[in-house]
């Protein structure tokens, strides 16, 4: 945080006004952020503005000091968090399409796996093991069985009579309904 001095000319006479400001990056680099209007600051000499300022900082992020408060300071941080406090107001009215969620009450029920099953079901045809499993005098449901067991070892490789568990958790993939329509008697209880 630093303060920056700024000046405005009306009718010809010439006001002095410093801000509180904190440096922030944004998409379009970095810019200054008003936490507050210091106001004029006359009574305090330049060389003691960066002072005013660290102790501003250190009292707006919570820390305590062995030095005693000065009042200046405690105006500028009631300013400064009166300046905050209006900033989320304005900001919470702008966004009333955002909603609070409390992520320790989140919750999943029936994960199911997309993105091995996709691969593993890519590599399958890339590697045309269909065709090489049909040249092999395999029949149709075989070739499926053989595709979901092959799956079910490289993704899940747990016990053989976990499989038909594994599978159940697949039904609901587009990927996988047509193979399963198939080899129902897998996903039976």
């Amino acid at each position: 945080m630093h303060i920056r001095k700024t000046t405005s000319k009306v009718k010809n006479k010439i006001y002095e006004n410093y801000l509180l400001v904190e440096s922030v990056m944004t998409p379009k680099g970095p810019r200054q952020r008003t936490i507050c209007s210091l106001g004029h600051l006359k009574p305090r000499p330049r060389k003691e503005w960066l002072l005013l300022a660290q102790k501003v900082e250190t009292a707006l992020k919570g820390q305590l000091t062995f030095e005693k408060e000065e009042p200046e300071v405690e105006e500028i941080v009631k300013k400064a968090k009166a300046f905050e406090a209006q900033e989320k107001r304005a900001l919470k009215d702008k966004d009333d399409h955002i909603i609070s969620i409390h992520t320790d009450k989140v919750q999943m029920e029936r994960a199911r796996e997309a993105g091995p099953v996709h691969a593993g079901y890519q590599f399958w045809k890339k590697l045309k093991m269909d065709e090489v499993l049909k040249q092999a005098g395999f029949f149709e449901k075989t070739r499926l069985l053989t595709l979901l067991m092959v799956m079910n070892r490289l993704i899940s490789p747990s016990s053989e009579h976990k499989m038909p568990e594994w599978v159940n958790g697949l039904e609901s993939l587009p990927l996988m309904q047509n193979l399963l329509l198939s080899c129902r008697f897998l996903t039976s209880p």
